[in-house]
């Protein structure tokens, strides 16, 4: 596992976005995994709450960004924080702070953690 690799678990979540489908971007998530969101302020806590919430935010068309990143592999578990941009089909864009903490279960990297929240200045 290298920085690399990490690196591209956020194209694969962008990328998810951009289908439109939140079943798509929900299953990057592990069962338990924690979404702590950007512009809702309901922690999401299992795939079905995931979803719901990638629901309205696809539904925004949002392309996103890397500004900053930080990435750490500890043997089976990663981080990747820092800045990320997105900008919306209705041509608004929003900075935000952001931690995805990933777990390799064998087979592939799940996000086990993600932490978005909007930059405060």
């Amino acid at each position: 596992m290298n920085t690399n690799e990490i690196a591209a678990l956020f194209d694969d979540w962008n990328n998810a976005l951009q289908t439109g489908d939140p079943k798509k971007v929900a299953a990057l998530y592990e069962t338990n995994g924690i979404l702590l969101p950007t512009v809702s302020n309901k922690v999401r806590h299992n795939p079905v709450e995931v979803e719901d919430y990638f629901v309205h935010f696809c539904a925004k068309g949002p392309v996103g960004k890397i500004d900053e990143a930080n990435i750490r592999i500890y043997g089976q578990i990663a981080f990747n924080s820092g800045v990320y941009t997105f900008t919306f089909k209705d041509g608004s864009s929003v900075q935000g702070r952001y931690t995805f903490a990933y777990r390799w279960n064998g087979e592939r990297w799940m996000i086990i953690e993600h932490h978005s929240s909007v930059m405060p200045e």
